[in-house]
């Protein structure tokens, strides 16, 4: 079928969007899509090709440290740190008005910093926290938001397994990706609580402070600090063996693996039940993420093989755009397919066309990178395909049996809205300066 790669484009998207209307599991989108015009256009031998070429993008190490992060994750949010790090942050922060709330986005920062995962602290926080600040008349739209929002930063601050698919992709520096994330992962958490403190500052109401005779004394305060140790120990651990040189991410992996095992062991929560249950989760999420990277290299290596990375490039240099309004277009068709995909389906399909372009127009690919991923954290924060709005979804039975609170689905799509705001804002702060993505790296790779 001799057609431009214009029509393609079309015919492709079209057809992907339509599918996806469906309710179809977007790994079989991208890949019954991409081998059906594989089919249709090269032949049954050039098809069997061109999945050999799926096939050979997985054989890679790095890979091993996506299953080995998230069974870290998946240990973890069964091992009790964030039950203790949840009652440290309302032994210091309750007295506040919104304290709690404030309390909760710190705790899925370290969170972030321990799993590199969303599931992992929105689950425990969804659980744990919620729960908490509605029996305290906490308004509960914010605090849903406040727990979506805050889970989303696994994503940004390392270790975080998107990162890793990402600099696969862009042929990056894991470790440099790694750092490159923590001060735009610290610069949304700082927006997020300064937000949740403003408005309880103004409307006490939606976050109010525990009773004088709850809070905690100076004793109990400083012993709770002890909550902190197993997390920090644990993100040296991991960090700083790859920042050291003294292990690569995936030997990381393996030690953030083994010591999320071991914090289970000390909080007593180790058993058959923990490791069966942790491995499962851990199973599922791999084979999802795999899955789906398989169906969208498919999907991305067919649209290049009919042109499209000459098309795009052609287009771009042909339109004697500001590289910068370029770049801030990119920005919003991200977030346009952040809606609708799964963000390692985005990863796969985009970055191998804009990568290319970024590096054409000069910028740093390391920054674009960072950009890239925060464009997914607010991906997981907008319907239709928010993964955080399904796991706080998934939690409503739970919350509403322990409080009598009637928490709908349009809650939490009205509680998210100000957060997605605040991450476009540090989406923005970040492409205004650069330096928060890449001073880090540089100082510490060179």
């Amino acid at each position: 079928m001799d057609l431009s790669i214009g029509v393609w484009t079309i015919i492709l998207f079209g057809l992907m969007f339509a599918v996806l209307a469906t309710g179809l599991p977007v790994v079989f989108v991208l890949g019954g899509i991409a081998m059906a015009l594989s089919i249709l256009i090269f032949g049954i031998n050039a098809t069997i090709g061109l999945y050999m070429n799926v096939w050979a993008g997985f054989i890679t190490q790095m890979l091993l440290a996506v299953p080995l992060f998230i069974l870290m994750a998946s240990v973890l949010q069964y091992s009790g740190i964030a039950d203790d790090a949840y009652d440290m942050f309302y032994k210091w922060m309750g007295g506040l008005r919104g304290g709690l709330a404030m309390g909760t986005v710190l705790i899925c920062t370290i969170f972030a910093a321990v799993t590199g995962t969303s599931g992992a602290a929105t689950v425990s926080m969804g659980l744990i926290a919620i729960p908490s600040m509605l029996k305290r008349g906490y308004d509960k739209r914010m605090i849903v938001g406040g727990v979506a929002a805050g889970g989303v930063l696994g994503l940004l601050i390392p270790p975080s397994i998107i990162m890793i698919i990402y600099s696969l992709i862009a042929h990056l520096s894991i470790g440099k990706m790694f750092m490159g994330g923590i001060f735009p992962g610290l610069v949304a958490s700082f927006l997020y609580v300064l937000y949740i403190g403003i408005r309880c500052w103004r409307n006490p109401e939606l976050g109010p402070p525990l009773p004088v005779e709850e809070r905690a004394t100076w004793s109990m305060k400083l012993v709770s600090l002890k909550a902190l140790m197993l997390p920090i120990i644990l993100i040296i651990a991991v960090l700083g063996s790859i920042w050291f040189g003294v292990a690569t991410p995936t030997e990381a992996a393996a030690v953030g693996a083994f010591g999320g095992f071991i914090c289970a062991i000390i909080h007593r929560r180790f058993n058959l039940t923990l490791l069966r249950t942790a491995s499962l989760q851990a199973l599922r999420l791999t084979s999802m993420i795999f899955w789906i990277m398989a169906g969208a290299i498919a999907f991305s290596n067919l649209y290049i093989q009919l042109g499209a990375r000459d098309m795009i490039g052609e287009l771009v240099t042909g339109l004697h755009l500001n590289p910068w309004l370029i770049l801030i277009l990119m920005q919003i068709s991200l977030l346009i397919l952040g809606c609708l995909m799964d963000d390692v389906a985005v990863i796969m399909l985009a970055g191998p066309i804009y990568i290319p372009i970024i590096e054409t127009l000069g910028f740093n690919p390391l920054w674009f990178g960072i950009l890239f991923i925060m464009n997914m954290n607010i991906a997981y924060l907008t319907p239709p395909y928010g993964f955080n709005l399904f796991y706080l979804r998934g939690l409503t039975p739970v919350i509403r049996e322990q409080t009598g609170v009637e928490i709908t689905m349009g809650d939490i799509y009205h509680a998210v809205v100000p957060f997605v705001g605040l991450q476009i804002i540090a989406l923005a702060i970040v492409m205004v300066f650069p330096s928060l993505a890449t001073w880090l790296p540089g100082k510490m790779f060179g």
